[in-house]
Formats: C-alpha cells, sequence, structure tokens
C-alpha cells in the first residue's frame, strides 16, 4: 500500500482556496466553548456542568447529543497536526480531560452525553435515534486525538469503551441470539466497524478484531460480495461507513473479499449513482442506478455521504495507485466538499447541496446553518473534511529502496519528505477563464546540504488536461500523457525546479441516466471545476454542439461592474432587478446574496459596445460623463435595463440576437442632477430631457417637474463581482453567466442544462 504523508509534515500556503477554507475551519472550532461542549456528557455522568448546552442536534432533548463532540475531537487532533495552533490544542486537551471525569465518575467504562437506556431501546429493537452512530464518533475521535496529538488518556478511555460496548454486544448474542444483533444493525451505527480495526491495528488483541467483525453489516455486504448493483433504497450515509469498515478488513487481515467488495461498491456508486459534483444520495437515499434526471431537487449529495466516499476512493488509491480514483477525489473535493462552506463566515455551512434549477444552498430544509445551533451530522464531517485538506495531496512508496513521493493534488503546499532527506514548496497558480492554463512548480530543499540520494517523484497529469509540459531547471521532458502519472527520477538538490503547466479545456457531461427524456441533459465543466450557471430556473440552452463548448461559451473578458445608490429618508437605497425583470430600489445586500447580484451591473460604452477593461468608480463619475452606455445586469448576461416610454416603468429586457442592447436601452451619461460630486443622471439617450427616476421603491423615466435628486445615484463598486474563472454560456434559449458551484452562497444556480 501507498503511505500517507502525516499532517504533521504538510502545510498549506495561504495563497491556496484550501488554506482560507482550512483557516475558516480553526476560526470555528476556536469559537467553540469547552464546558458548552462537553456539558451533556456532564449532566449525564452526574456532574456539575458549567456553561450550556449549544442547540440544534447538541441540544438535551436530541438522542443524537455527544456525536459533534467526537467530530470536534478528531477535527481538533487534524487541526493541531495541520497548524501547530496552541490555542486548539490547549482546547482540545481540555475536551478530553473534562471527557475523562465523565468516564470516570460513571465507572464503567461507558462515555457519552446520554444515558445507557438508549442502547437498552436499541437492543429491545425499540425507536432511538442511532446510539452507536454517536459512540463511533466519540470513539474515532478518542482515537485521533492519540494518533495525532500523542494523548495517551485519550486511548485509556478509548480502550475502556470498547471494553464496555463489547460486553454490550456479547450479552446481545447470549441473550438472543447472533441474528438478532445483526437486526439491529439496521440502525444506523456509523463506523463502529472501522474504528475497531483500527484499535486493533494498535493493540493486535484478538477481542477487538472480533467485535469490530461483529459490525461489518452481512446483509448489506454480502450484496456487494455476490456483486449485485442493488444499493437503491439504502441509506447513503449509514452504509459508506461500512464500507469503509470492510476496507479497514483487507488491510488488517489481508482478506481479499473485502477489497474486492469495495472496488465493486466504488463501481456502481461512481458510474451510476454520482452526480456532476462527485456527491450522491438523493434525500439521504440512494435511487436506481442510471436514473438521477428526476431526483434532481434540494435535497441532492448529503454532505456526509461525500466526506466519506472520499474515504473509500483514497483507501482504493493506496492499494491500487489507479488514476480513477485520485480523479474521483479530486472531482469530490474541488466540487463537493469545497462548496459546503459560505465563504469565510465561520460555522455557517450545508447540510444538503441543491442540484435543481433555480436552486440556492440557502433554499433547501435546512439551508446555511448557524455556528451555535444547527451541530448537524453535516457539520461535523465537515469540521472533519476541512482539517485534513492536506492529508491527500502526497503519498510515499515505501517498499521499494528508492524513495518515491506520488502527488496526485495541485494545492499550494509545503511537505517533508523525509525519506529522501528533502522538503518539496509545490506552488499552484490557477487558470482563469481568459488563460486556461495552470502552472504547478515543485522547488526543492535538501534537508541536510551535501547529502543526495537518488528518489523519484510521480506528479500525475490530469485527464482533463487538454496539453501538459514539464521543465526541470529549465529544460523540457517529453511524453507527458494525461490520466497517467509523470515520473522524474534524480538526486535531488537544493535548488532544483520542476514545473509543470496544464492547459484546460471546456468540455459537458452527461448526468448518469440512460432514459431518452434525459439524454439532452449535461454538466459543464472547465478542468476540475463544475461550473453552475446563474439561473432562476431556466436550464435550457437549446441547441448548441457538445463536442465543441468553446465555441458557445466565452470568458468574461472585462469586469466592469458597478451598482448605483440613493440615499431615501437617510437610509441606501440600491438600484435592483427582480427575477421577473423589474426595477426598484432595495436595502444594502449582503455579500453573496441574490439581491447582491441583482443589484450589480456591467456598463458597457456604446456605439461599439466597446468596454474599457478596467473603469474605475471615478472614471464613471469624470471620463465617462456624455458618453452613451447600457447597464446590464450581473447574473442575467444579455439582459439589459429598458426604458418603455414616458412615466412608464423601466425593466430588464433581453437585447439584440447579436448581444447588442436594443436603442431603448442606451443612456447618456450625465453630471448629477442634483449637482452633488460623486453622482451621475441617466438620460434617455432616444428621448433628450427624460430621465432614470427613483420614485421610493419604483423606477420610472420622467422628463418634467420631477425631483432631481430623485433622478441622481452614487456611483460604488460592484455589490457582487466576477470570479477569475467567469464564462458566458450564449446558447439559442437564453445566455448564462457560469462560473465554479464551489464558490456561490445564497445566488440561484443551474447546474444540469438542457441542450
Amino acid at each position: 500500500f501507498l503511505g500517507a504523508v502525516s499532517l504533521h509534515d504538510v502545510r498549506l500556503l495561504p495563497d491556496s482556496w484550501q488554506a482560507i477554507a482550512q483557516q475558516t475551519n480553526l476560526d470555528y472550532l476556536l469559537m467553540l466553548d469547552v464546558d458548552n461542549l462537553v456539558y451533556s456528557f456532564r449532566t449525564t455522568a452526574g456532574l456539575n456542568a458549567s456553561g450550556s448546552a449549544y442547540g440544534g442536534w447538541e441540544l438535551p432533548t436530541s438522542e443524537l447529543r455527544g456525536h459533534f463532540v467526537g467530530h470536534y475531537l478528531s477535527a481538533s487532533a487534524m487541526t493541531w497536526a495541520s497548524t501547530h495552533n496552541l490555542t486548539i490544542y490547549e482546547n482540545m486537551n481540555a475536551v478530553v480531560a473534562a471527557l475523562a471525569e465523565c468516564q470516570a465518575k460513571i465507572g464503567t467504562g461507558y462515555l457519552s452525553a446520554f444515558p445507557t437506556s438508549l442502547f437498552d431501546r436499541f437492543e429491545a429493537l425499540e425507536s432511538v435515534w442511532a446510539p452507536y452512530y454517536t459512540i463511533h464518533k466519540i470513539m474515532a475521535g478518542l482515537l485521533d486525538q492519540y494518533t495525532y496529538a500523542a494523548n495517551s488518556l485519550a486511548f485509556e478511555m478509548l480502550l475502556g469503551m470498547t471494553d464496555y460496548f463489547g460486553s454490550r454486544v456479547e450479552m446481545v448474542i447470549e441473550k438472543y441470539s447472533i441474528e438478532r444483533h445483526w437486526q439491529s444493525l439496521n440502525e444506523e451505527t456509523g463506523g463502529m466497524n472501522d474504528v475497531l480495526y483500527r484499535i486493533y491495528q494498535i493493540t493486535g488483541d484478538a477481542k477487538h478484531l472480533k467485535l469490530a467483525h461483529l459490525f461489518d453489516k452481512p446483509c448489506f455486504l454480502g450484496l456487494l460480495a455476490v456483486r449485485a448493483d442493488s444499493i437503491s433504497g439504502f441509506h447513503a450515509n449509514t452504509h459508506i461507513p461500512i464500507v469503509i469498515g470492510a476496507q479497514l478488513r483487507y488491510e488488517v487481515v489481508g482478506d481479499k473479499l473485502y477489497k474486492d467488495l469495495s472496488e465493486y461498491f466504488m463501481k456502481i456508486v461512481s458510474s451510476s449513482h454520482t452526480y456532476a459534483t462527485g456527491g450522491t444520495s438523493s434525500g439521504e437515499f440512494w435511487s436506481n442506478p442510471n436514473r438521477l434526471g428526476d431526483t434532481l431537487g434540494t435535497e441532492n449529495e448529503e454532505s456526509c455521504t461525500t466526506y466519506n466516499m472520499l474515504k473509500v476512493a483514497r483507501n482504493l488509491f493506496r492499494w491500487t495507485k489507479q488514476m480513477h480514483y485520485a480523479d474521483f477525489y479530486e472531482r469530490a473535493l474541488i466540487n463537493g466538499v469545497l462548496t459546503i462552506q459560505r465563504g469565510k463566515e465561520p460555522g455557517v455551512m450545508i447540510y444538503m447541496l441543491p442540484l435543481a434549477p433555480g436552486s440556492s444552498k440557502a433554499k433547501s430544509y435546512h439551508g446555511w446553518g448557524t455556528p451555535f445551533t444547527s451541530f448537524w451530522c453535516c457539520y461535523g464531517t465537515a469540521i472533519e473534511s476541512f482539517s485534513k485538506l492536506g492529508d491527500s495531496i502526497y503519498f510515499t512508496n515505501e517498499v521499494q529502496d528508492t524513495p518515491q513521493l506520488y502527488v496526485i493534488q495541485y494545492l499550494s503546499s509545503k511537505v517533508l519528505w523525509t525519506a529522501a532527506g528533502l522538503s518539496l514548496d509545490q506552488r499552484v497558480y490557477h487558470m482563469t477563464s481568459t488563460d486556461p492554463v495552470m502552472t504547478v512548480t515543485f522547488n526543492f530543499t535538501q534537508l541536510v546540504l551535501g547529502k543526495t540520494s537518488e528518489a523519484k517523484l510521480s506528479v500525475r497529469v490530469p485527464y482533463w488536461a487538454q496539453s501538459s509540459r514539464c521543465l526541470l531547471n529549465g529544460l523540457e521532458l517529453q511524453n507527458l500523457t494525461p490520466g497517467t502519472f509523470f515520473d522524474v527520477s534524480r538526486e535531488w538538490k537544493t535548488g532544483d525546479k520542476l514545473s509543470f503547466t496544464f492547459s484546460a479545456m471546456l468540455r459537458l457531461e452527461k448526468i448518469q441516466d440512460e432514459r431518452s427524456k434525459y439524454s439532452s441533459l449535461y454538466a459543464i465543466y472547465y478542468g476540475p471545476y463544475l461550473l453552475a450557471g446563474m439561473s432562476d430556473g431556466n436550464y435550457k440552452l437549446g441547441s448548441v454542439n457538445v463536442s465543441t463548448p468553446s465555441r458557445w461559451i466565452k470568458p468574461v473578458r472585462d469586469s466592469n461592474l458597478f451598482s448605483f445608490t440613493q440615499l431615501q429618508q437617510g437610509k441606501l437605497q440600491y438600484l435592483a432587478a427582480s427575477s421577473d425583470g423589474a426595477l426598484s430600489m432595495i436595502s444594502k445586500p449582503q455579500h453573496g446574496s441574490e439581491e447582491a447580484s441583482l443589484a450589480t451591473f456591467r456598463l458597457k460604452l456604446l456605439p461599439s459596445l466597446k468596454t474599457i477593461e478596467k473603469i474605475q468608480v471615478k472614471d464613471v463619475t469624470s471620463l465617462l460623463l456624455d458618453r452613451e452606455v447600457s447597464l446590464e445586469l450581473l447574473n442575467r448576461p444579455g439582459r439589459f435595463v429598458t426604458y418603455f416610454g414616458i412615466e412608464d416603468g423601466v425593466r430588464l429586457t433581453n437585447g439584440k440576437s447579436s448581444g447588442f442592447p436594443s436603442s431603448s436601452s442606451v443612456f447618456k451619461l450625465r453630471s448629477a442632477l442634483s449637482g452633488h460630486p460623486g453622482e451621475i443622471s441617466f438620460e434617455a439617450s432616444g428621448i433628450q430631457g427624460c430621465f432614470l427616476v427613483a420614485q421610493g421603491r419604483d423606477i420610472t423615466l420622467e422628463c418634467e417637474r420631477f425631483n432631481k435628486m430623485a433622478a441622481s445615484f452614487g456611483v460604488t463598486t460592484g455589490r457582487a463581482s466576477y470570479h477569475p474563472m467567469s464564462f458566458e454560456a450564449y446558447g439559442g434559449n437564453d445566455t448564462y453567466l457560469m462560473f465554479p458551484l464551489s464558490s456561490y452562497s445564497d445566488e440561484k444556480y443551474a447546474v444540469y442544462f438542457e441542450v
């Protein structure tokens, strides 16, 4: 097997998106109070509890309470390894110490935020909310505290829990039967087999191996063992962790059946149950294979499932070195995991990822969570995901004499390659919509000067690269093939530089649905990035050639985005459009909101539609005065602010088929009628003396007896902005602004398009 590089030996560099996500996650973990986290553990143990319980799924009335604390233990341990932040180290040690007091007070080895009566109900097959799910999280958290932070107390506590639950399982089998135990596993039990196999790897104790195997759910793993594609109707996140545990059985026991069944599982999920994001499940369950077309809604892709499928793919790659597992990992991480957070807001994350046309991450059953009142299952897996972003960039081959390092992700980072006596500094310069080339450089430094030995670096050449180049110290190397590893062996020394360039291309992929009615439903990618189009429900592109997307998907080449404001009754109001095209004045929209994109306009200069690449706010109120312009809405390319006559409404309309605005969408920028510096007025080019006027919320065209203040607007930088990978997709039916789904906040979008 390939070896994992320790998180202690990898550091994300601050210019990467992943480093920003990691820091946002760290900020959230540091917001959490130790006493509040362990509140229900203390009350359950009969100890005095300071602070107060958190809300959501951590409420004292929630039967799943305590699960997030387990995730916190794992996430904080991995964050400590990834950052060596001393505050998180102190906090997590305080949590472990508090939990140790609770376990000692109970005195049986049991540790949870809820009483043992929930397990009595579980074993009696009575209704209860997944107590073993929570226990798995706590045990895995303690194990991670031991593994990543060398906390021996955590491991002692873990062994106490293992003995306690081992006795409970044995009691059920003796009192009833082994079948009764299997029957109880129909309730979600998390990855109990996984954590127990990991414990066995450390202890070598046969009782831990036996207990782990008792959580290998046979009615599910048996289907995979006989290669039956029968996962439809199963709860996805109940069963993916069971496969992960089965993978651990293969690693610790060598039982090849478990390797084969996990490979088969990955094959059927990735080929017939996976969305364009790399995620899976609808409403938490698997649908029929190759029938995803009618599952697109607000409750797609539970975040937990993506977290766990990445574990499955990672294990398979370590075993086989097969490229398609690394490809899957890249896709699901970039488009599934990195889309969970709401920008840089700590503790604001999603449960589901909506995929229906006109969806918004803010508009699902759960929507965006809050830092202290959500604590859903997906909050737990999210804080783990963002704490270990450095664990699957590099892998080592430790079964040969020559040190070998595999690089499967392009992520600005530093890694200690101790086996080769080297430090590597990987720098990634991402493509943009106007420059499709991603550049990756590796700079080498010897850990001991003068000591060299041969080592092999194996860099993944992505399948999505249209062309690739490699330079070693300025000299070009040949034979890079997409979808393979490119090996470079030499005696590396300080100052060596290996650089790659990968040219990304636009491409379309069909939805996993064999039915003819969905045969024209496609997702659009740019390199590894899934592009979503801003949409309030439209998803039809019309007649376009799916094999030549670059002919009808064009990069956005200017960023002349502005918002226009007016002070009304002491409050700043913004000119904005609504989804039906009406214009009005609204309160200041929040960055990342749908309203922010509706209150941002691209300023186009006429008559040639020529754009100045970088128009500044000061230019609008000076250099551009008396120029003819049109206002194109940011999120609806080709739709312009249009007037219909004197004292009539003003609204958005489509421009000409050529992309030019109609004559009634042309205005002359004038000095503000108010006389205020820094403001402008919009005069209808075709009706001299008539201006855009804000009558309270309403926008009209007025020619006589109007308030000059109401016809004057301030100019600010747009409330929304273009992503560096922004495109405009010109279809026969509509035009869409497209950029990576991972960068959407509250804006509405479409992921699949009918072509």
